[in-house]
């Protein structure tokens, strides 16, 4: 059992930034990957940016160059630096672990981005 726990999340400007944070306890060594998601208003939840445990690291292609994914294996937490934000990157953003059997999900957090 994994269980993740999200935080960051708030209300900001467009073109301002939010670094959201996701702490990772109880059977991590089964982790083989860990994501970011977000579900915007009326939308289906999509991938943001993805990490391996080999340091793997995936963008979605309206993020690339504006957030970075990373990760202190000595706290378990993964990290999404959000930077100039757009409208468009308001949603709930959720954190993901990926095991071999099994995806863990956090509660999410809300990310607002006023224009």
């Amino acid at each position: 059992q994994v269980e993740l726990v999200e935080s960051g999340g708030g209300l900001v400007q467009a073109g301002g930034s939010l670094r959201l944070s996701c702490a990772a306890s109880g059977s991590i060594v089964s982790i083989n990957a860990m994501a970011w998601y977000r579900r915007a208003p009326g939308k289906q939840r999509e991938l943001v940016a993805r990490i391996t445990s080999g340091g793997r690291i995936g963008y979605r292609d309206s993020v690339k160059g504006r957030f970075t994914i990373s990760r202190d294996n000595a706290k378990n937490t993964v990290f999404l630096q959000m930077n100039s934000l757009k409208a468009e990157d308001t949603g709930v953003y959720y954190c993901n672990a990926e095991s071999a059997v099994y995806d863990y999900w956090g509660l999410g957090t809300q990310v607002t981005v006023s224009s």
